[in-house]
């Protein structure tokens, strides 16, 4: 598994499903589309992505961190 770090290519608004795509070691587009059908289910789906869009740090600040 790799690091939690939003790509600089690859990315549509964000980079989160990106991030997770690589993180969990499946495509962008099935976590794309995993996304946008759990939107329709009732939840937090949008202030989630918000969030983790902030704390995912970019790629190239994430080879700097530590963690």
């Amino acid at each position: 598994m790799t690091a939690l770090a939003r790509p600089t290519n690859g990315r549509m608004i964000g980079g989160v499903c990106a991030a997770l795509a690589r993180r969990f070691g499946t495509s962008a587009t099935t976590m794309r589309v995993i996304f946008v059908v759990s939107c329709l289910l009732p939840g937090p789906q949008f202030l989630l992505y918000i969030a983790l869009w902030i704390l995912f740090p970019p790629e190239d600040k994430a080879s700097r961190t530590a963690w």
